[in-house]
């Protein structure tokens, strides 16, 4: 495709131009920062939205892009828990719309602050509402990158430096996986041979194979990571390997106290700088690291013009909520004392539907048609 038009056009998702796994993880944390700035349930409810309709049309069919459910389902029982816990722990919340009490137990004298039951007011229950909605707004938006990033691909993408952790992580994402096909597969030729297959007396009899074609995978992955030379490295001076671990070991260090700038309520002024210098560090440590490693990839993943649009897309997000957060503080964070409906700020939730753009610009994703019961293709 040629020309603007054609450049923007959404094609159907290949192994070639399939967007990079890293951008999916960007935007997603992009929506889980701008989640962490506010706690308007109408903008949280707005950001649930975005991560939702993003996922709908541009997830795959594959597994793993099937545990978006099991994160919204998560979502909602951390925000169920949080109002149980508010109603019966009580919350410093003060207010003087009492909904209803509970007996209350009492408490020795050194429990003081902490209360079993009582009166329980509705300032507290909204208080805990917006609590437990942000908490399960950035747990949706963890579930969105899930949903849309393919996990090998991502540990493929990995800096040369961290080869083996990813290695790693890579057969232990797939173990579990084939030991439950195996499971299956000897259970149902037991029931064709007319066995049971259910019981522990069954259990013993399939476990025995089950570990046995484990062993066999096992062994085959060790003769094919040693053919492609797993294990060999190349030899660098001690005043690298010393100037590597600073690095990395600082620069996470600094990424760390950058996020928890971010995400904190008050360290936005200070959080950036330090989540960027933090960045470079770790970068810079790895490229280092990396010089250790003498492999190379069979076809890597290209981080293309879409993948940036993307990953800015996230990025701006979180900066103009962040941004909105300290210039309009009431209107992202309004009090629960005294009881008000929220409003919707009109510029912040123009910000928040910038997330959308990856529903515009990721290539469509490939779905099998599945003819009906007539044979024609729905």
């Amino acid at each position: 495709m040629t020309g603007p038009r054609g450049w923007l056009r959404q094609p159907a998702a290949t192994r070639s131009n399939a967007l990079h796994a890293g951008a999916w993880w960007l935007w997603a944390l992009g929506l889980a920062t701008a989640a962490s700035r506010t706690s308007n349930p109408l903008l949280l409810l707005l950001l649930v939205a975005v991560a939702g309709y993003v996922v709908a049309v541009r997830r795959t069919d594959a597994p793993w892009a099937r545990s978006y459910g099991a994160f919204l389902k998560l979502g909602l029982l951390v925000l169920t828990l949080r109002v149980v816990f508010a109603v019966l722990l009580g919350s410093p919340i003060p207010g003087a719309h009492v909904l209803f009490r509970l007996p209350e137990v009492p408490l020795p004298h050194w429990a003081q602050g902490v209360r079993l039951g009582g009166a329980v007011r509705a300032e507290q229950v909204v208080f805990a509402l917006c609590d437990g909605l942000k908490l399960a707004t950035l747990l949706v938006c963890v579930g969105a990158a899930n949903a849309l990033a393919n996990p090998a691909r991502l540990l493929k993408s990995l800096p040369a430096a961290l080869y083996e952790a990813g290695v790693a992580v890579v057969v232990a994402m797939t173990f579990a996986p084939n030991l439950v096909a195996d499971v299956q597969r000897l259970r149902a030729a037991r029931r064709m041979r007319g066995r049971a297959d259910r019981g522990f007396k069954a259990l013993l009899q399939v476990g025995l194979p089950v570990l046995e074609g484990a062993l066999e995978r096992s062994v085959a992955l060790a003769a094919a990571m040693d053919a492609r030379g797993y294990g060999r490295t190349a030899e660098v001076p001690p005043r690298v390997r010393r100037l590597t671990a600073a690095l990395t070991l600082g620069g996470l260090l600094g990424v760390c106290a950058g996020t928890y700038g971010l995400l904190a309520a008050q360290g936005a002024g200070f959080g950036l700088p330090v989540l960027v210098l933090g960045l470079a560090a770790a970068l810079a440590g790895l490229w280092l690291g990396g010089r250790r490693s003498v492999r190379t990839r069979y076809r890597p993943d290209h981080w293309g013009a879409r993948a940036w649009l993307v990953t800015a897309s996230g990025v701006a997000v979180a900066a103009l909520l962040i941004h909105a957060a300290a210039s309009e503080p009431a209107a992202l964070n309004p009090p629960v004392v005294p009881l008000s409906a929220p409003t919707l700020p009109l510029w912040p939730a123009a910000a928040v539907l910038l997330g959308l753009l990856p529903a515009v610009v990721a290539p469509a994703p490939r779905r099998d048609p599945r003819p009906d019961s007539k044979g024609a293709e729905r």
